[in-house]
């Protein structure tokens, strides 16, 4: 069975780790106790959308990266194949902040 809460603490701690960060880093900047990041990251917590922003903050990546990436690993445990629409600046986070992103990709409307 899929879970959400257990798909989106895999991204969240794969995005701290590629960041070289430790949870009490995240904690601290996230406003959130370290046990209950930790929770989240092992799926064991589900995140509110508050706490899931000020974790997304305190990692400087967007929200909707996330939750893209949580809905591709759906898909690919449902058997579904969802064509990439996502800028390829933004496929390869691992050597860009979001903040370095930005800058990169032209605002929407």
């Amino acid at each position: 069975m899929i879970l959400l809460r257990r798909e989106i603490g895999d991204v969240l701690r794969g995005a701290r780790q590629r960041q070289g960060r430790t949870l009490r880093e995240v904690s601290s900047a996230a406003q959130v106790s370290l046990g209950y990041l930790s929770e989240v990251e092992r799926g064991q917590k589900e995140a509110s959308s508050e706490l899931l922003a000020s974790i997304c903050g305190a990692l400087d990546l967007p929200m909707a990266v996330v939750l893209r990436e949580v809905s591709d690993r759906v898909a690919v445990a449902e058997g579904l194949h969802i064509p990439d629409t996502v800028p390829s600046e933004l496929s390869d986070m691992s050597g860009h902040t979001w903040t370095e992103l930005r800058e990169i990709l032209s605002p929407v409307g």
